[in-house]
């Protein structure tokens, strides 16, 4: 998505002046629920809870929140099923033996089993989502800073986000004249086109790398890069807010610790 990037949407959501920490605390209290948890239940309701607050309390547009699960849905599809073919246990519904060294089945241990996991994917993935679409870098870097993590490695990370904002521009702009100029109406032209586009990105990065280095130079840059977040103050009614999640997701993980789905 070049044309809306996740950082865009970061910067221009509803909680963007919610503060970060009271983010932070929902999305990574929401991932930790769904590891403690022993049941799906607790994962599904983390999921529905977050999706339900990006979608309307972020304003976050429906589509563009289905188009980031869809690729790491498919991958844990596929993985669900393999899990339910493969894991075996109690009650056979469905058995196969292609080869004499495999079996598949399908039972109901198994079908728990990949429901379970599925519903800590989806668990999961709404918790980091929520802290993409409504917390921006420069506030996650601020935030790093405070709990003092090594300068070296965040400044280092610090670098490689900004290099990949100007490689995209890079690669926007070489792409859009390309098509322009008909870059892209052969299989033969496409490959051309291609192998001078990454010529032209790779060049230009370099270049930047070294304006970078040079304005760093004239800055009298003395080894740590300045991380300027954007961290309001902590409110009531956010907190108190994260807080009841956080406090009926950890009711449900204990409450639903012996359920099943079948």
């Amino acid at each position: 998505m070049y044309d809306e990037l996740l950082e865009d949407i970061a910067q221009e959501n509803g909680l963007r002046e919610v503060n970060t920490y009271t983010k932070l605390a929902a999305g990574l209290g929401g991932i930790l629920l769904c590891l403690l948890s022993t049941s799906f239940a607790a994962p599904l309701f983390i999921a529905v809870a977050l999706s339900l607050a990006l979608l309307t309390i972020a304003r976050i547009d429906a589509k563009t929140y289905l188009k980031i699960f869809v690729g790491p849905a498919i991958f844990a599809l596929f993985s669900v099923i393999v899990i339910i073919l493969i894991s075996g246990g109690g009650e056979i519904f469905w058995r196969w033996q292609p080869l004499p060294w495999l079996s598949l089945s399908i039972t109901r241990v198994s079908i728990n089993e990949g429901l379970f996991v599925f519903s800590r994917f989806l668990g999961g993935m709404s918790s980091l989502v929520f802290i993409a679409l409504t917390t921006p870098m420069t506030d996650l870097f601020a935030v790093m800073r405070r709990a003092r993590f090594p300068a070296e490695v965040l400044d280092l990370a610090m670098i490689i986000y900004r290099t990949i904002f100007l490689i995209m521009s890079h690669l926007v702009l070489v792409y859009r004249a390309q098509v322009m100029r008909l870059g892209y109406r052969s299989i033969r032209e496409s490959v051309h086109s291609y192998a001078t586009l990454c010529g032209a990105v790779f060049i230009a990065s370099w270049e930047s790398g070294e304006d970078l280095v040079r304005a760093m130079e004239a800055r009298c840059y003395d080894g740590k890069f300045a991380a300027l977040g954007e961290g309001g103050p902590v409110r009531l009614r956010p907190a108190l807010a994260v807080f009841s999640f956080l406090v009926i997701s950890a009711g449900i993980v204990v409450a639903t610790r012996h359920i099943s789905f079948m």
